[in-house]
């Protein structure tokens, strides 16, 4: 694990909240300077702390789409079942997510899909593929209740220690 001081932490929850600060801007926000700024800034980065930088999309003042959680079990458990699955929805741009999943279900899709007509022939095409499913169920998003993009950060890691 990468270990992260104050600094380092501050950096990160700024750039989650300000994604275009400026490199000046991020140094006043965390209290340094800019060279230390964008040496920590570097660090961070050519860790892997930090893995790009992107637009975050108001999908819905573009279009109206039914987003669907799907649980998909396979037909066989073998290691190159899960492979050949694993490789056919990376292929697929409306699976916008899919997770492994332990217990009686094997993998839920997300997916996002312009209306239930063109989610059921996403279906159809996956079922017919051949990539070992045995059974699906759908369940259609009726309301987000809640979104977070951005990790909890300051749940999820050790609090960096105040040096007294």
């Amino acid at each position: 694990m990468i270990r992260l001081d104050e600094q380092d932490l501050k950096i990160l929850l700024t750039l989650q909240r300000e994604g275009r600060i400026t490199k000046v801007k991020l140094a006043e926000a965390v209290n340094l300077s800019p060279s230390p700024c964008w040496e920590r800034l570097k660090r961070l980065e050519d860790l892997g702390v930090i893995s790009g930088y992107h637009a975050r999309i108001n999908l819905e003042e573009l279009a109206k789409p039914t987003l669907v959680m799907t649980e998909v079990t396979l037909r066989h458990h073998q290691h190159e079942d899960f492979a050949i699955f694993e490789r056919a929805v990376q292929d697929i741009p409306e699976i916008v997510e899919c997770f492994a999943l332990g217990g009686g279900v094997d993998y839920m899709l997300k997916i996002l899909c312009r209306d239930v007509d063109s989610y059921q022939r996403l279906i159809d095409r996956l079922l017919i593929a051949g990539i070992g499913i045995d059974r699906y169920f759908t369940y259609i998003v009726t309301k987000k209740v809640k979104y977070t993009p951005d990790p909890p950060l300051e749940a999820l890691i050790d609090q960096p220690k105040r040096q007294k």
